[in-house]
């Protein structure tokens, strides 16, 4: 597991809940530091790749574990 500074917990929220909560949490980050997202809504993959390229923010790692998907979003 690598490092991150937040945590955020979307599971059960459906788009476009997991990416207004990451944006909102983001705010509240420095620069460089990491936001881990838990997901379960399969949508969330290609938003938080959509998010990261559209906000200049850097998607570190994506992976899925069962019904669940991980994201690490570094601020920049």
């Amino acid at each position: 597991m690598s490092h991150f500074d937040q945590e955020l917990d979307a599971r059960g929220l459906n788009c476009p809940l997991p990416i207004l909560r990451a944006k909102k949490a983001l705010k509240d980050l420095s620069v460089g530091q990491v936001l881990r997202i838990v997901a379960t809504d399969p949508g969330s993959v290609k938003d938080f790749e959509a998010f990261a390229e559209q906000t200049g923010n850097e998607l570190l790692e994506s992976s899925e574990s069962g019904d669940e998907f991980h994201f690490l979003l570094k601020k920049t």
